[in-house]
């Protein structure tokens, strides 16, 4: 498969997680628990909440739409795919140094979403990763 359609596949799966933030909130029953913050945090988790979901579907509709773009060897190229690798390898690192194993060891649905998410990470750092490298090189 092309780096093409991978970048595509990366985009369309971003898309998805992005609407997928939308749901969060009832889930993971947020209207309970940020009752009880002031309401200056509150709103600022909500506000950033939004704004993570709007990054997300943005670098997922560049990949989708503008994959060709993206890897037309040149700086901007080379810096937005510089970008998304290491946003993508730090949010792997996150998912499996910051997040505690308590939230998911031994909860059958909590370990499944660990590991898919674990591999979405995965694929997404070697899709910007690889893009990068033949942006670099080319």
């Amino acid at each position: 498969m092309s780096l093409r359609i991978h970048l595509q596949i990366a985009g369309g799966l971003l898309l998805l997680l992005s609407v997928a933030h939308g749901g969060f909130s009832r889930y993971f029953g947020w209207k309970q628990e940020l009752g009880r913050l002031s309401l200056l945090t509150r709103q600022m988790f909500l506000v950033h909440t939004f704004f993570i979901a709007l990054m997300v579907a943005l670098l997922g509709g560049l990949s989708l739409f503008c994959a060709d773009s993206l890897l037309a060897p040149g700086p901007l190229s080379r810096a937005v795919l510089a970008g998304m690798f290491a946003f993508w390898l730090f949010r792997l690192a996150i998912q499996w140094f910051v997040y505690s194993s308590a939230i998911w060891r031994g909860r059958r649905f909590y370990t499944f979403m660990h590991c898919v998410f674990s591999a979405f990470w995965i694929y997404a750092v070697l899709a910007y990763g690889l893009a990068l490298r033949s942006v670099w090189s080319g």
